[in-house]
């Protein structure tokens, strides 16, 4: 049975890293004095990407805006540590390594100078070079590498949501455990969020923090919304010798691997025709069989011999035109604002993200990092934002 409409300032749909980033950077806004309520259908997060993701953070992308975000969170991680209560995310300071296949090296070089037109510290190496730095890898068809020298590494992304949940909270926000079933709206206004339970939370502001279900919640206002729930698997694994002062590292066949305690991570993304959306959050092991482990030896000889022990799945929100974010208000639902779309680095931004769509809130724009080529209008307009530093 539905009930009279709940008074709220600010309605975040979704309770992962991205909507408990919102909600406390909104509640951290001296700007800001109103209701913000989350909801989340599942507080166990046992199937959130906030929870299941490798979290790893990198300022090598070809998009200045996402290198900028990368800065805004390598410092809010730092910052996570040297705070009045210190919280321990387990942040590995550690480059990512970027191979360029033979012929790829003026493309690396391209990318390479925007990153450094934006103050990253990445330092471009040639075949020598990285023989002389990581003589426990072949080489033979790498034509130069890029290794990022600060503000790169990985850590623990539960313990970051959890962090950013435990502000909010702190701070007045009211968690809703429940499920989204509908935006009530005239066209121009989403007036209130239905939920599962009867609840209606009226809102003058709604944020779409769904993850991989962003779409489903789009078409509750009849927006079309190009984000998919695309599975990605992980597989830790075993290794008989270490590698010394090994980074994440980017392969010219697609896979990446990185240290992880006395074991190694390592993925890829799917052959295309068999990226489906929405496939169930089971393991493929076939991935590691038929295209990681070969991939693996061709590049590590000791990874010839490694012995897989454990594997999981989660979902990347992949943004079927560009694989970018999606970010800002809807040209025509004006109250709706959008947080989605990220493809597989949305929790090394959900720091720039909480701190971004709090001030499109608080003080009607963009102050710390403009975002707007983000923007959901740039589909109907044809501006597709291509990122050419993807990782599966």
């Amino acid at each position: 049975m539905s009930t009279a409409a709940e008074a709220f300032d600010v309605v975040i749909v979704g309770g992962g890293a991205i909507g408990c980033a919102v909600a406390a950077f909104l509640l951290d806004d001296a700007g800001f004095d109103g209701r913000v309520g989350v909801v989340e259908r599942d507080p166990t997060y046992r199937e959130a990407s906030s929870a299941l993701s490798a979290s790893s953070i990198r300022q090598q992308f070809s998009t200045p805006e996402n290198i900028r975000m990368s800065r805004f969170g390598f410092d809010f991680l730092r910052s996570l540590a040297a705070g009045p209560d210190p919280v321990d995310v387990g942040l590995e300071e550690r480059g990512y390594l970027y191979l360029a296949p033979t012929g790829g090296g003026a493309t690396l070089r391209q990318v390479h100078a925007i990153q450094e037109s934006e103050g990253a510290q990445v330092a471009l190496l040639s075949p020598a070079d990285l023989a002389a730095r990581f003589p426990w890898m072949s080489l033979g068809d790498v034509d130069a590498g890029a290794l990022g020298l600060a503000g790169e590494g990985w850590f623990d992304g539960f313990g970051l949501l959890q962090a950013l949940r435990s502000r909010a909270v702190a701070r007045g926000v009211e968690l809703i455990r429940d499920e989204v079933v509908g935006l009530v709206h005239d066209g121009t206004r989403i007036e209130a969020v239905t939920l599962a339970s009867g609840r209606s939370l009226g809102c003058a502001d709604v944020v779409n923090a769904a993850g991989p279900w962003a779409h489903q919640i789009a078409a509750m206002a009849g927006v079309d919304l190009p984000v998919e729930a695309r599975r990605r698997c992980v597989f830790v694994f075993n290794a008989r010798d270490p590698l010394p002062d090994c980074p994440l590292v980017v392969d010219t066949s697609g896979i990446w691997f990185r240290p992880e305690g006395d074991a190694f991570l390592c993925g890829t993304s799917p052959p295309e025709a068999e990226d489906h959306y929405g496939l169930p959050l089971s393991v493929d092991w076939r991935q590691f069989e038929d295209l990681l482990w070969p991939a693996l030896g061709a590049r590590v000889p000791a990874f010839d011999a490694i012995k897989p022990v454990r594997a999981w799945a989660g979902y990347y929100e992949y943004n079927v035109v560009d694989q970018n974010a999606i970010i800002g208000r809807h040209p025509e639902l004006v109250n709706l604002i959008f947080a989605n779309g990220f493809s597989g680095h949305g929790i090394q931004h959900a720091p720039a993200v909480g701190r971004a769509v709090t001030e499109l809130i608080a003080h009607g724009g963009y102050t710390t990092i403009d975002l707007s080529v983000f923007g959901y209008e740039r589909f109907a307009a044809g501006r597709p934002v291509i990122e050419r530093n993807v990782i599966g």
